[in-house]
């Protein structure tokens, strides 16, 4: 075949460090946007992306010329960078280290974009915590729990 093609699509997970509710409604929309952003420079397609004040859900396609650590990498990295800059708020504004990232069927999109749009709703029930290890055994990933909330 003359050319690469591709279309893996990913939800994503990760968290501020410390779990600290960095993410506040008033910079919501524009963080999502700037993500939306660094994705699509990066070769990717943000599908939907809403977040809890501690961490935040993202469904995008997986860029095809990076592999998926840079891919977090560079948008951990210009995110954090970004948000620093809206107030003093944000000065000690970090994402933790290690991320989740799993792989979505075509067919799973609907249901992974409504999960993904009702976070809010959906925190009102179970942690974080909860929902991360729900996700890890759905996945079939091992983990060793003391190294989940570093």
């Amino acid at each position: 075949m003359p050319q690469s093609l591709s279309k893996v699509y990913v939800h994503i997970v990760f968290s501020t460090k410390n779990h600290s509710p960095f993410i506040k409604s008033n910079v919501e929309n524009e963080l999502f946007a700037y993500i939306g952003g660094v994705i699509r420079d990066n070769g990717g397609i943000l599908m939907k992306i809403n977040a809890a004040p501690d961490h935040i859900h993202i469904l995008s396609t997986l860029p095809k010329n990076i592999s998926q650590s840079k891919f977090l990498e560079e948008i951990k990295r210009n995110s954090s960078r970004w948000i620093k800059t809206k107030g003093k708020n944000y000065t000690k504004f970090a994402w933790q280290r290690g991320y989740g990232i799993f792989s979505v069927s075509s067919s799973g999109l609907n249901s992974i974009s409504n999960y993904i749009q009702n976070q809010k709703k959906h925190h009102q029930k179970i942690s974080f915590k909860e929902e991360l290890i729900c996700l890890l055994k759905e996945f079939g990933i091992d983990y060793d729990e003391k190294y989940l909330w570093d």
